[in-house]
């Protein structure tokens, strides 16, 4: 097997590693309201990321140091993106709107990923490719309404679904940028300078945060929040999304973004024990052959 084989075989596998790392933040999202503020939270979430992905590319960043300070810009705007609005943003819906919702909307990325890609990137999917998506579609919205598609139309959306709305847009913004912007730094160093960034633009508004009466005090259910954030969607999430990104393309791998409702609900089975329901499974049987047919070359 050459090398490149191998890489696109370990990006297939990383595809469908990411939703799951994601749920963790629609839990945090959930629990954080009145616990920590959210730019509190996502300030200490990519502190801490850009910390641990800094020193393990230290060697990389300090060699690469004149080409990161020319493209500086980019890290400042994939940071406002990915860290500030894909970051607090959805901790501030969270205090609104459920889980679930944010799965949801969430899942309609990829749809905004594969335009912009075909606009920007010129990349184009096959047949097979669109069938996938399509599959995969369908299986979310069986999840969704679980199974009983006559409740498509009452779908209810609460304020802090705009912000989730925001955040999905500013992920498609982010992920076409990655492609856009190419870059010689490793996906943990790139990574890293794009944690700066966003927390550059975080401290601001942290410090109104931290300065409002209301503001919660420190607790340690906050610093298992802020650490949860910052390792699994953190870290983890982000290095796996922009390396499989880096390999297969934006639009195969935004297809995996369908898989955040299933896994919400596996995640809510196996930590909140509420019960897998047959629904759940026919959503399965359609959402991972539709991502297998998506991200096939």
């Amino acid at each position: 097997m050459t090398n490149h084989r191998r890489e696109e075989r370990t990006a297939q596998i990383l595809i469908f590693t990411v939703p799951a790392l994601w749920v963790v933040n629609y839990v945090v999202a959930r629990k954080a309201p009145g616990v920590i503020d959210p730019h509190t939270l996502a300030l200490c979430r990519w502190g801490i990321a850009g910390l641990i992905l800094g020193i393990l590319s230290r060697h990389e960043l300090w060699a690469q140091r004149q080409a990161i300070q020319k493209a500086w810009y980019q890290y400042l705007v994939l940071g406002t993106l990915g860290m500030v609005i894909c970051g607090a943003w959805v901790y501030i819906a969270g205090r609104s709107t459920s889980a679930m919702n944010i799965a949801l909307i969430y899942s309609a990325s990829p749809v905004l990923i594969m335009i912009a890609s075909g606009i920007w990137l010129h990349e184009r999917m096959s047949r097979q490719q669109i069938l996938g998506v399509c599959f995969a579609v369908i299986g979310v919205l069986h999840v969704v309404v679980k199974g009983q598609w006559a409740m498509l139309g009452q779908i209810q959306f609460a304020e802090g679904d705009l912000w989730i709305v925001a955040a999905t847009i500013s992920w498609a913004l982010y992920a076409v940028l990655m492609k856009t912007w190419p870059s010689t730094l490793s996906a943990s160093a790139r990574l890293a300078v794009t944690c700066l960034g966003g927390v550059l633009v975080l401290v601001p508004f942290t410090v109104v945060e931290q300065l409002s009466p209301q503001s919660p005090h420190w607790s340690s259910a906050a610093t298992w929040l802020v650490l949860a954030a910052a390792i699994f969607p953190g870290v983890c999430a982000y290095w796996a999304y922009s390396h499989a990104q880096k390999v297969l393309g934006a639009s195969r791998v935004a297809v995996s973004l369908y898989l955040g409702p299933l896994y919400g609900a596996l995640a809510a089975w196996w930590l909140l024990d509420e019960h897998l329901q047959a629904f759940h499974l026919a959503g399965a049987l359609f959402i991972f052959p539709g991502i297998l047919l998506a991200t096939r070359r």
